[in-house]
């Protein structure tokens, strides 16, 4: 199990090379750029993209043909514009740009954030905790529900329970998480129904001066709706995969001896049933939890204000802000790559039975 795992680390290197080379190509063919975006604020454009959406001809890219230089910029010294690709590294090569960033990547070094003027990873640092605090509970919470929830629609497979439990499930399925976030936002956080919860934030303005219980207290009041936005449809994924392990688990022959030898329903069920049919669940922890640290995180942390990874890879993303959008990749990566190993682990914790190096011979 230790080479394996060794492997599966060693993995981790050319996966995060492929996706930095992906990225960064991407980002070499998508219009607009810091200079771009600074060029639209000095000339009173407010925003790079209007330069996309008019229809003149002098604004139908963000380089003249003839002049090679920024359209927009015209009444801008070519000096100025110099200092401000030589300031951004803009002035190399994309090739040598990407080798230079490797190198520092290699030494952790992020660079800094080019219009926050803060290195990447004091930015990283400071807004991690909020998305993986998100993530885990929102995961943690689904588990906690779907798995009893789904044990009980299996054992009762075909019951009036089982009908209206699987019809509420497939409705919850079937909203948008950023639409059911607006609804919890309408009715319960100061909208036109009732003012329960926090609007914005992950702690109130006085969580300094609180008590040690007041601060356990404010932060799930303050968590308690972005959680049950984000956690909706994994919800109603992991209940449905939970009870259709149980059933297919509980029609096998080695149930029916048990059941023979007479041995208790809840011994069949919670020692025998229940190890094995946890298994397919255990592996889609980690496409849960990825789902909602990436997907949901950018979408949630958007409506409900908290300032986490997503939000912060979102607002890189409109400003242009290379450094901060290929630092916040690099950690979604290797977030997304420690999970799923954590899950196979979890795989041999529950059936020691596997043997992930036996299966790769």
């Amino acid at each position: 199990m230790a080479a394996y795992i060794l492997r599966r680390f060693l993995l981790i290197i050319p996966t995060l090379l492929g996706i930095m080379v992906i990225n960064f190509a991407l980002v070499q063919f998508v219009p607009g750029g810091p200079v771009e975006q600074i060029i639209a604020e000095m000339q009173g454009g407010g925003d790079v993209f209007e330069g996309f959406a008019g229809g003149g001809s002098d604004v139908e890219t963000m380089r003249d043909s003839s002049t090679d230089s920024y359209a927009g910029a015209r009444g801008l010294p070519d000096e100025f514009i110099k200092e401000l690709e030589e300031q951004f590294g803009l002035d190399k090569p994309p090739l040598q740009r990407f080798f230079i960033m490797l190198g520092n990547y290699a030494r952790l070094d992020f660079g800094e954030s080019y219009f926050r003027k803060i290195s990447v990873l004091d930015l990283v640092l400071e807004k991690m905790p909020v998305s993986i605090s998100l993530g885990l509970w929102s995961t943690l919470i689904a588990y906690l529900v779907s798995i009893p929830l789904g044990i009980r629609k299996a054992i009762h497979d075909g019951s009036r329970f089982d009908t209206w439990t699987s019809a509420a499930i497939i409705a919850a399925y079937s909203i948008p998480g950023f639409l059911f976030a607006i609804v919890l936002l309408v009715l319960f956080a100061g909208g036109s129904y009732w003012q329960i919860f926090p609007l914005r934030g992950l702690t109130s303005d006085n969580w300094e001066s609180l008590s040690t219980y007041g601060k356990i207290v404010d932060y799930a009041w303050h968590i308690a709706l972005p959680v049950a936005a984000s956690s909706t449809a994994a919800f109603a994924t992991l209940t449905l995969l939970t009870k259709n392990s149980f059933l297919d688990e509980i029609k096998k022959q080695y149930v029916i001896t048990a059941r023979a030898k007479g041995l208790s329903e809840s011994k069949v069920l919670y020692g025998h049933v229940f190890r094995n049919a946890m298994l397919i669940v255990i592996a889609g922890f980690p496409a849960v939890f990825v789902s909602v640290f990436f997907g949901g995180s950018i979408i949630i942390e958007t409506i409900f204000s908290l300032d986490g990874l997503g939000r912060l890879g979102f607002e890189a993303a409109v400003a242009r802000d290379y450094p901060v959008i290929f630092g916040t990749l690099f950690v979604f990566g290797i977030l997304g790559l420690v999970v799923g190993i954590i899950s196979d682990l979890m795989y041999v914790l529950v059936d020691p039975r596997i043997d992930f190096e036996k299966r790769e011979g």
